[in-house]
This record gives structure tokens, sequence and C-alpha cells, in this order.
């Protein structure tokens, strides 16, 4: 049977996956499997075809109960991202293992298909901008992680010519729902308490939802054994120029003020200090601020290469982000 098996697909991107490969009525059934279950709030996911398996990709996968077509598609949509947040080891147990063991089942099953979401993380800290082709060299336990998977899955991929792989590496992804950079700077802007580290004349690499979701559809159908391609928006706008926008879009008028990054390491040092002496949790940390004030100048060359058409430019996204769930808006 032609299944869509979303390792990790209770996660952001996969819930968004889902939904638009049940929408498109392609698979004949669907399996989410993963350590936590979805959010079923759509009337789409109330189906007889979708199943939920509570599982984790550190370890053996079985699936026995089910029969899978080799034409099925298996995504590795599982990770542990977050830094920091985790020990390093996790990265690799999770990362890596979760690489081998869907290899091992992909293998088991006889399936040709693979979608892994991997990250810009494998090229590392650098000013330049990068490429697909550009070198990896990554500097964190989770860029090191994730490049690793990367070859782990290539190297399934070597051993039958039928197999299709294909690796994305999205950058910082926003959209409906998620509480991550982008959503956190839209916060802070309309209370007036965002401050732009530097001068903000740098490009922090992003993504929407919904044009991610277009591509893996994109990649899909291209019919290549490999395919590796960045995942931002084209046309990225500086940091400067997306709080400009943001601005724009709420109608705020409160001013924007910008700090050396020196100094707001030096006040997020303080937090987590002033933090832990109250017994509290917060989420400003050094580490996170010197990465907001780096550069990650990612281009999506293959897409561009392949005339994919990239339909959400900065101030669209804003738009149709509301468009779809404005409550995230009223703040």
């Amino acid at each position: 049977m032609k299944t869509a098996i979303l390792f990790g697909g209770s996660g952001y991107i996969g819930q968004f996956l889902l939904k638009d490969l049940m929408a498109k009525q392609v698979f004949e059934q669907f399996i989410i499997f993963d350590l936590k279950d979805f959010n079923r709030d759509d009337q789409i996911l109330h189906s007889n075809k979708l199943h939920f398996i509570q599982g984790d990709v550190r370890q053996p996968i079985q699936l026995d109960e089910f029969n899978f077509s080799s034409d099925s598609w298996i995504f590795n949509l599982a990770a542990i991202h977050r830094e920091p947040g985790h020990e390093e080891h996790e990265y690799f147990e999770t990362n890596l293992k979760g690489a081998q063991h869907i290899n091992d089942f992909a293998e088991q099953h006889q399936i040709n298909n693979i979608f892994f979401t991997s990250s810009i993380a494998p090229y590392g800290k650098s000013r330049e901008k990068k490429v697909e082709d550009s070198p990896l060299n990554p500097a964190t336990p989770y860029g090191i992680s994730k490049a690793k998977a990367e070859k782990i899955h290539q190297e399934w991929l070597a051993n039958n010519k039928n197999r299709r792989l294909i690796i994305a590496r999205p950058s910082v992804i926003y959209g409906p729902g998620d509480p991550g950079n982008v959503y956190r700077m839209i916060k802070t802007l309309s209370k007036g308490t965002f401050i732009i580290p530097g001068k903000g004349d740098i490009i922090k690499a992003y993504g929407y939802i919904y044009g991610l979701i277009d591509s893996i559809n994109f990649t899909m159908h291209q019919n290549k054994p490999l395919i590796i391609y960045n995942y931002t928006e084209n046309n990225l706008l500086t940091l400067n120029e997306m709080t400009v926008e943001v601005k724009k879009f709420m109608q705020i008028k409160k001013p924007t003020l910008s700090l050396p990054i020196p100094i707001l390491v030096l006040i997020a040092s303080m937090l987590q200090l002033l933090s832990k002496v109250l017994g509290k949790t917060t989420d400003i940390h050094p580490v996170r601020v010197k990465k907001a004030g780096f550069p990650t100048h990612i281009e999506p060359a293959y897409l561009k290469e392949n005339n994919f058409q990239f339909n959400y430019e900065f101030a669209d996204s804003l738009k149709h982000w509301k468009s779809v769930k404005a409550s995230d808006f009223h703040l």
C-alpha cells in the first residue's frame, strides 16, 4: 500500500506536511511515528487512513502490522534541534541513530523513497553566502549530527539504483501557530521591547512554512535520485528591513532600539544568572544572542535554477499568515 510515513510527524513541519499530503490524496495511508501525539485540530485529520504510532527513532523501528509498497515515502523529520537546550550526546543519539534506524526500516520494507529535513546548521558559521555546493563546516553538536545524518542517508541511497533521496536544508521556518524566532520578533516589536542586535544590516535566513511545503512537493515530483536543496525565501531581507515590514503590517509606532552585541550578551548573561538565583527559567541566553547577531546568508540556488515558484516574500507571508490564523496577531 502506498504510504506516507512521517517520523517526527507531530512537530511543526510534520503537521503542515501531513495536511497537505492528505489533501492531495496521493497516498493510501498515513502513519505518524513520534514520541508525542499530534494535534487533530483539522477535520481532514479525522480519517481512518491516518494512524498514530508512539515510538522513538532512537530504537529499532517495528511497524510490521502495516503493508508498504516500494513507492511509499518516508519523511525523516525527527530531530533534537534547540541550541542550547540539550546535552551534546542527545543530538547524536536522536539525529544519527534515528537516521540509521530509518534506513534499516526502509531496507526491511523495501521502500525506495526518503525525504530528510536536515538544516542550514551543517554550513557552520560564516559571513559568506552559502549555496548547496558550499563546503560543510558544522561547529555545533546539532550541525555536526545533521551533516553526519545526511551521509548516513546517502549511504542507503548508494546501495540501490531504484532509490530516491531528497535532503532539504531549511532555514528558520515560521508561520501560523509557530512560537519560533520570527514570531518572537513580531511579539516583542508589538510590545516595543525588541532590540536589534548590532547594526541590523545582516541577513538571517528564513522560510515560510507554506513555501517549504511547496518545495517538498516540487522536489518529490522531480525524477532525480538525489536532490539536496536549501529552503529559504527568495530575496531575503536584512533584519532591519524585516522589522520595518512587521511594523508597517502591524501599524506599530513604537521606536525600535539597537544595541551592540557585546552589551546584549552581557545583559543576557546577567538575566541568566538572575533567573538561576530566583529559580526561574528564561529564553534569553548569551548563546542565542550571539547567534541572533551573526548572519546566516543562505541562498536557495537549486530551487532557483530549477524554476521553483517562490510565492511568499516576507510582506506577502505576513498577509497570508494573518488570513490563515488571525489570532496570532491579537497581541
